[in-house]
């Protein structure tokens, strides 16, 4: 898990979560949750396993991050 802000200054934070799945290959993926109950699911940014997600999650950049939820909240992929 990691916190940071967008570039409007709000809180958000960046998770991984798992699918019901027997399927082991990209069952993870990336989750950023703000303030209030705004949640954006990437299921695009995949892992195969919770350890590898949790280490990429905590070396992306600020940049990316940022990349990541203005890519998604632009498509529309947020949910509250």
């Amino acid at each position: 898990m990691r916190v940071f802000t967008d570039a409007e200054g709000r809180s958000w934070t960046a998770d991984t979560r798992a699918e019901d799945s027997t399927d082991y290959k990209g069952r993870y993926h990336l989750v950023l949750q703000g303030e209030g109950d705004i949640q954006v699911e990437l299921t695009d940014v995949r892992w195969n396993s919770e350890r590898t997600a949790r280490r990429t999650i905590k070396s992306m950049s600020l940049v990316e991050l940022r990349r990541r939820l203005r890519s998604a909240t632009g498509r529309g992929v947020v949910g509250d």
